[in-house]
């Protein structure tokens, strides 16, 4: 039973969007929120773009961008999205025909800037290769390119401006019968991104890709997206996600996870309560957390893990996770599992008794869910 259901406090209600597909990824409608990164090498660069899309799918990813700005890009595209193990969206910016040849290359969906892609002439281009090739296309407004006509209509980057820059171009796509769309009003503001993404969820029910774009290096931008994304997220706002960080692609895919998580929206690997310690503690709380994140990162299946310096609240967190220790005294603290007290262990033999007990548990989940498939 969901949580959810015995504690309405927690429930969100997403907003109801329509569903398309992005190869084989559904988004929006009752799907899951996905996770997005892009890749950050050079698209020319096959064997290291792979590279970096496995690690990125490895710790997650549901869907890959990648950028395409030249014809060796496309080209080298074809290999790319033939070896990758999650759908490729092609990002386009200025040259409306390395659209048509992402297409063509078999980029699950094309990713087009309203601000620089060019004229309705040239969209209705890109439109009739997403519909002979079978891709998705992501209207993709951004606060830093906008169209001339609205900057000068609205004097700068505002949520009206970037709202209708969106709009004018679902108008296009839905006149020429095209549906297979998502749409994002990214802004590295904040309160801007917020502001944008609010009025555009009440003005259509196109899938939404949240992102606060340009947000930083890897704390600061982590910070500044989870100010953003988590509270988008916690109106019921989004379909799909990018944490964007000026880091390795693998750590912004864990660091949306990580945001999801937190609201209970998506669920993967391992999450662990921990204190931040203090002299109450009965061992190095700071020290095993770390050795314990690296020890499971291996674990996709959904667990809860407590790791308590002490009886203060040690009990009480364990409780409600799956597995828990708490710091006692004497060199050794209490395995609890499933909330209830199980056996004493010592400090010194912690860690790899939690790991086992994780393993463990998460074997006999997956074989749970095979018995009843």
């Amino acid at each position: 039973m969901s949580l959810n259901s015995v504690r309405p406090w927690r429930s969100i209600d997403r907003r109801k969007s329509r569903q398309i597909m992005v190869g084989n990824v559904p988004v929006g409608g009752d799907a899951p929120i996905s996770v997005q990164t892009m890749t950050n090498t050079l698209t020319t660069d096959v064997k290291a773009t792979l590279d970096q899309v496995i690690r990125a799918a490895e710790v997650g990813a549901d869907i890959v961008r990648v950028s395409t700005p030249d014809q060796d890009s496309t080209r080298a595209l074809r290999e790319i999205v033939r070896e990758s193990p999650v759908p490729i969206v092609a990002d386009i910016h200025f040259h409306y025909k390395r659209a048509i040849e992402a297409a063509e290359a078999g980029a699950a969906c094309l990713r087009i800037n309203p601000g620089n892609i060019g004229d309705e002439s040239r969209v209705k281009e890109v439109i009739r290769a997403a519909r002979d090739h079978g891709c998705s296309i992501r209207i993709g407004v951004n606060a830093g390119s906008l169209e001339k006509h609205l900057l000068e209509k609205y004097g700068e980057p505002c949520p009206e401006a970037m709202v209708e820059s969106g709009l004018d171009h679902i108008k296009i796509l839905e006149d020429n019968d095209f549906h297979e769309f998502k749409i994002s009003c990214k802004a590295s503001d904040v309160f801007l991104a917020a502001a944008a993404y609010q009025a555009l969820a009440e003005a259509t029910d196109a899938p939404i890709h949240l992102g606060i774009t340009e947000a930083g290096g890897l704390m600061s931008g982590t910070v500044k997206s989870a100010i953003g994304l988590g509270n988008l997220l916690w109106m019921g706002i989004g379909d799909t996600i990018r944490v964007s960080l000026s880091a390795d692609p693998v750590e912004e895919v864990k660091m949306g996870f990580e945001i999801l998580k937190s609201l209970g929206l998506r669920t993967r690997g391992v999450q662990i309560i921990s204190c931040p310690s203090c002299a109450r503690q009965g061992f190095d709380v700071i020290k095993t957390v770390e050795l314990l994140e690296k020890r499971l990162e291996h674990i996709k299946t959904p667990m809860s893990l407590s790791i308590i310096g002490c009886v203060v609240n040690g009990p009480g967190e364990a409780l409600m996770t799956d597995i828990g220790f708490t710091g006692g005294g004497a060199g050794s603290g209490m395995v609890y599992l499933a909330g209830k007290q199980s056996h004493k262990m010592s400090n010194a033999d912690m860690v790899d008794e939690i790991v086992r007990l994780v393993e463990a548990r998460a074997e006999a989940i997956e074989r749970a869910q095979d018995a009843a498939e």
